[in-house]
């Protein structure tokens, strides 16, 4: 997985308040801290904290050029704290969608969303007419002008978290065969390293808890 191809594109590295960029934009949010999202965990120990943000409401995916979530892929936004006095390293980094059922997926690359765009079109995007006339695509597909585009800007791609600093980007995942894959589901880490080169311990940050944030927000 080329998961760190786009480094000079992707991070905002001043912290400040939320800002919800428009359709047309096509802007990163703003970085905060991981401690200021629902889904995070804290090693007090690295003194290192990540969070996972979901994009999962129209809304909230708005700032993509393409609608990811009519084809069953989930935006992740991943945001990394580093609250220490040396610098963490995701060289080696295995950043996966853990399902409930504890199937691991990885993130994907532009040309994985192409195609599950085009076969979600092919077997899906057409309604059959009577006679000889040819079908009729309901919906155009996706340039991969825009994939890539979308990509270039948002994509995580911070090799290297420095001291004191908080690096955030979006890693994309195919969830198209999970009817709920946000329930039950983690964002599982491991292969981080210390400035030494020793593995941290593994992250796992379970979506139950943005689920409960975003419920509570609703009551």
């Amino acid at each position: 997985m080329r998961l760190f191809r786009r480094i000079s594109f992707l991070l905002l590295l001043i912290p400040g308040p939320v800002v919800m960029a428009s359709a047309t934009d096509h802007a990163p949010p703003a970085v905060q801290p991981a401690t200021a999202f629902a889904a995070v965990e804290v090693h007090d120990k690295e003194k290192l904290a990540i969070a996972a943000e979901p994009y999962d409401t129209k809304l909230k995916a708005s700032i993509f050029r393409v609608d990811y979530l009519a084809h069953g892929v989930m935006p992740v936004r991943l945001v990394i704290t580093n609250n220490g006095d040396k610098p963490i390293s995701l060289r080696d980094a295995r950043i996966l969608f853990q399902t409930a059922e504890g199937d691991r997926i990885q993130a994907s690359e532009p040309e994985d969303v192409e195609r599950l765009m085009t076969r979600k079109e092919r077997e899906g995007g057409k309604i059959p007419l009577p006679g000889p006339l040819p079908p009729i695509k309901t919906k155009a597909k996706a340039s991969n002008k825009d994939i890539e585009a979308d990509f270039n800007t948002f994509e995580y791609g911070a090799l290297v978290v420095e001291p004191h600093t908080t690096r955030a980007g979006f890693l994309f995942y195919d969830v198209s065969q999970l009817d709920h894959p946000l329930k039950g589901a983690k964002l599982h880490l491991h292969k981080l390293r210390d400035a030494e080169g020793n593995e941290l311990f593994y992250f796992e940050i379970p979506f139950d808890k943005y689920l409960q944030s975003k419920s509570s927000q609703m009551d």
